[in-house]
């Protein structure tokens, strides 16, 4: 895995569910919680691809994290960590989501960099001495670089094997650089797909959380009517290497998106369900309110993963 860059901190279609913005009682919520790190992501609706790569500049830097884009042979991937002081504490791993996947139900984005990236804002938030936020591949590319990631690794291959084993690679690199001893993965939305699939090919995860995550994507693309995933892996075929891990998992009882039932049917293939936990978070949807409750929310899933 060769390192590519390095920075130190100092459509038409637009998505209306943004957090914070949909009312005024969520506005003043936003001053209450005193989350001013994410203004610029008031900012960043309807908002191009160079737009959306500085709004994830401003928040990491908000946070302390460094930036690094590391070459995994098949992807360049853009990451954003903090690094302890002492090694040897637990890495605290955040996957991105399918991001701006599509321009409109059935035409792909050119670029699917996120408008809202949820995961970055979950990490930013978690008080943790080591983190590390992964972007999903073709995720913050410039147009240059974009040309040669093929669109339908995010459409169908989005958790491909390749996927899978480049951000696997980049966890590697996060363990390296923090020295940590042992993983907690995060991943929200198709993130937490990837999260699964990266947990089930390790021996170092402590703990998987997942935040409105398609963890069954074939009943997915079946309740929505949509193509199959046909070139990606599936979690909840990987449940017999996932039984022994710690896992919670939470969903919006408002999720139209990734509805409750998705969960449902990914925990269904586990016999023993002692290690897993199901929390639905009543009136949260696909995006409010993650992030704004994810202090309250990871102390919570710490509390379950714990040894």
């Amino acid at each position: 895995m060769r390192i590519v860059a390095q920075n130190d901190p100092a459509g038409k279609y637009c998505p209306t569910d943004i957090p914070f913005l949909s009312t005024v009682q969520g506005s003043i919520s936003f001053v209450r919680h005193g989350l001013f790190f994410l203004l610029p992501l008031l900012l960043v609706a309807c908002a191009g691809p160079q737009q959306r790569r500085d709004t994830a500049e401003a928040l990491a830097a908000s946070a302390g994290f460094s930036r690094q884009v590391v070459d995994t042979g098949r992807f360049r991937l853009t990451l954003y960590y903090r690094v302890p002081q002492q090694a040897g504490q637990p890495l605290a791993v955040y996957v991105e989501g399918d991001g701006h996947a599509w321009k409109q139900k059935h035409r792909l984005s050119d670029d699917p960099t996120p408008m809202h990236p949820v995961s970055l804002q979950l990490a930013a938030r978690d008080p943790g001495a080591a983190v590390l936020y992964i972007a999903r591949p073709c995720q913050y590319l410039t147009r240059e670089e974009l040309r040669s990631c093929d669109k339908k690794y995010w459409s169908s291959h989005r958790y491909a094997e390749e996927v899978v084993e480049s951000v696997n690679a980049a966890v590697d690199w996060g363990v390296l650089k923090t020295g940590a001893a042992g993983i907690y993965l995060y991943g929200y939305s198709g993130g937490g797909a990837v999260a699964a699939l990266v947990a089930a090919r390790r021996g170092d995860v402590r703990g998987l959380t997942t935040i409105a995550a398609n963890l069954d994507h074939a009943l997915w693309t079946s309740l929505h009517g949509i193509s199959p995933l046909s070139g990606s892996l599936n979690p909840a075929d990987e449940t017999s290497k996932l039984r022994d891990l710690p896992q919670v998992h939470f969903a919006g009882s408002a999720d139209r998106v990734v509805p409750v039932r998705i969960l449902e049917a990914y925990l269904a293939r586990y016999g023993d369900k002692k290690n897993i936990s199901l929390q639905v978070v009543p009136g949260f949807d696909h995006h409010c309110c993650w992030a704004d409750s994810w202090p309250e929310l990871l102390s919570t899933a710490r509390r379950d993963a714990a040894p």
